[in-house]
Formats: C-alpha cells, structure tokens, sequence
C-alpha cells in the first residue's frame, strides 16, 4: 500500500496511490506498507538507485543502516512495538529526500500511526522532511520513556512476589519476560542514539537550528534513559538470583524435614527389627509385657531423638 501525506498551505491531505498515480506535487511524506513487487517497480521510476528489500532493511551492520548516495539519506531503524506484555522490534527504512521523507516497512508501526494521527490533528508542524522524520523520532524517544516505567512498575510489583511460596512460578517467568522486554527497549534505545548521531554527523548542512536543538534534546534524553534501562538489568538479575536462592531455601528444608524424620523413626526401627527376628532363644518372646514395653520403647527412643534435636535447635 503506497500512501502520500501532501502538505500545502498549512493542511495535510492524506491519498492512498496507485501504481498507475504519480507522486503528488508537495508531497511530505510517501509511506509504503509491506509493498508489492509491482509497488517497488513503481517506486523504482522515482528512485536513482535500487530499492532496499526487507533483507537490507534487517541487516544490523553499520554501513547497511546509514548511508547516503543519490537519493539522499537513508537510515534504518528499529522502533519498539508492544504486543501484549511482550514488546518486539520492528525495522523501518527512511529515505530523507530534499523533497520528501519515504518510509518502507513491513509490519505496522503503533508510532506511525501515531504521527499520521498528530499530522492529521495539527498536533505536529512539520512543515519539511527533515521536521517530521525528527518529529517522529522524539515520539520514539517519549515511547521508550513510557516503556521502560511500565517495566520498572512491573519490576517493582515482581519484587513483593519472590518471597511468597505459591507464586515463584509466575516470578520467574515474569522475570523473563521483562528481562526480555528491557533488552529490547535498550536495543532500540542504542539503534536511536546511532540514527540521531549520524544524522548531526553527515546531515547537519540539511538541518535548522531549530532541528538541530531538537536533536541534540533527544540525544540527551537517550542518554539520561540508558542509566535506568542498565537499573533495570541490575535491578532484574538481583531478583532472579534471589529468587533462584529463595527456591533453593525452601527446597533444603523440604530435605531437612526428610532428613530429620528419617533419623527421628531410626531407633523404632532397629527395636521394631530387632524383635522381628525369628531365633528360638528371645526370652521376650513369651513375656506378657514384652509388646507394650516394645511399643514404649520406640516411641521413647523417638521422643527424645526429637527432643534432642529441639534442645540442639536442628528444628
């Protein structure tokens, strides 16, 4: 789906193309959404060199993500989505064009849709292609923000679970699941910090000084959020490494009950063996008493091995 966002006197118009359509004149921005062969063969006409494919928009070096040649910039980069409690990261390639901004991607963008929501409201004054790709941006910064409070509130809620018996199962995939969804807000945290420096590195004739404050502001918010993310480790591996401790405690003294029945019924069972044997010279065989005293004996032999063990504080 080719979409073209046409900014002119101050009103965005919002037009859904065709591959038989020609880029609109005061285009803004031109978004293709999981294109088609034919929509890259159509995109090809207005591009001087080859359209990436989703397998270049995934690479992770350096020199594939950011770059520059005779369409202009061209950074890729890897915005957090939440889905459920999970949150993954998707890629998205930029193209900043002296005329307009192109995006290619292939799965939905909560922030995209976003953006075009601001756009549609007048929430947003990006009057050029370099404003809305800062614009959209500073909206990935504030979402990571966003996401990496709901971790901590969660993390937070996790530790009052670690000492409760019943819960350790849910702890511990609660853990993981945050461990993994702080690992990839970081990630997209990092690949941000990496789009915004090369472009006030190698773009920085193209931008104002109003696009150029506004980049330096999120650099700066990315660099007070990394602390927190590394908190959020830290905070995350002491759980789990107490929790870890936690169900090895309770499992020693699930042992140590064994261990201390075991030993307490020791001394019934030798006196219980002893007068099972079947000699014909046992005396107490024919004694009138000799069951009950047998009886009397193994519970007292196992009362004071309990005492004993009370007095020692093994209990």
């Amino acid at each position: 789906m080719i979409t073209a966002y046409v900014y002119e006197d101050r009103k965005l118009s919002i037009t859904e193309l065709q591959i038989e359509d020609g880029v609109p004149p005061s285009t803004l921005w031109l978004d293709l959404f999981k294109p088609t062969d034919e929509e890259r063969d159509w995109l090809s006409k207005y591009s001087v060199e080859e359209v990436p494919e989703e397998d270049d928009i995934n690479e992770i070096e350096a020199s594939a993500r950011f770059y520059q040649n005779s369409d202009g910039l061209h950074i890729n980069s890897l915005f957090p989505q939440r889905v459920g409690q999970d949150v993954k990261g998707v890629n998205v390639s930029f193209n900043l064009r002296q005329d307009f901004l192109l995006t290619i991607r292939e799965e939905d963008v909560g922030l995209i849709r976003l953006l075009r929501n601001y756009l549609r409201l007048g929430r947003i004054d990006a009057a050029t292609p370099q404003a809305l790709l800062l614009e959209l941006f500073n909206l990935k910064v504030d979402y990571l923000s966003d996401l990496i409070e709901d971790v901590y509130s969660v993390v937070d809620g996790v530790s009052e679970l670690v000492f409760d018996n019943n819960e350790l199962d849910d702890v511990f995939k609660l853990i993981t699941l945050q461990e993994d969804s702080n690992g990839k807000i970081r990630l997209s945290l990092l690949d941000t910090q990496r789009s915004l420096r090369y472009l006030q590195r190698y773009y920085r004739g193209q931008l104002t000084e109003d696009n150029l404050k506004d980049l330096r502001e999120m650099l700066l918010d990315i660099e007070s959020l990394m602390p927190h993310s590394q908190f959020i480790f830290d905070k995350l591996n002491f759980l789990l490494d107490a929790a870890m401790g936690f169900s090895g405690l309770q499992q020693n003294k699930i042992i140590k009950i064994f261990s201390v029945a075991a030993v307490i019924f020791l001394p019934p069972t030798v006196i219980a063996s002893a007068y099972g044997m079947n000699f014909v010279a046992m005396p107490e065989l024919e004694w009138q008493y000799g069951y009950p005293m047998a009886i009397i004996m193994m519970l007292a032999s196992a009362g004071g091995t309990y005492a004993f063990f009370k007095r020692k504080g093994w209990l």
